[in-house]
């Protein structure tokens, strides 16, 4: 659903439009998501909670549960479409170093992890 229709190689336009009759709430996800995309990538944060208005309106529960999602941390979806930047980097590396802690469990002594973390930063 998130790439544009004429892009997909497995569906023809007579598939689509077919499809699209049979379950006409399928266009109107399509067009959902592909509004998020605008959204997201023209950075117009004032159209969000016309977006929420609109996505709650279809009443799925999939979407519905999206939706509580955004509104829980709205704030924190506010600055992602604002900023370029993001904590993407710091949440990898502590990912990381929660990946070495699992693998080294039981083996608890602080300069054994730190060791193990440089070499392989080292390596990498």
């Amino acid at each position: 659903m998130y790439k544009p229709v004429e892009q997909l190689e497995a569906l023809s336009k007579e598939l689509y439009e077919k499809i699209i009759q049979i379950y006409p709430v399928i266009e109107s996800i399509i067009n959902l998501v592909n509004e998020f995309k605008h959204l997201l990538e023209s950075k117009n944060v004032e159209k969000l909670e016309e977006w929420i208005e609109k996505a709650s309106n279809l009443k799925i529960r999939k979407i519905d549960k999206f939706v509580n999602g955004l509104k829980r941390d709205i704030q924190a979806v506010r600055n992602a479409i604002i900023y370029e930047y993001n904590d993407g980097l710091a949440e990898g590396s502590l990912i990381k170093l929660k990946v070495i802690k699992r693998i080294m469990y039981g083996r608890n002594k602080f300069e054994t992890l730190r060791q193990k973390v440089l070499l392989l930063e080292n390596s990498g």
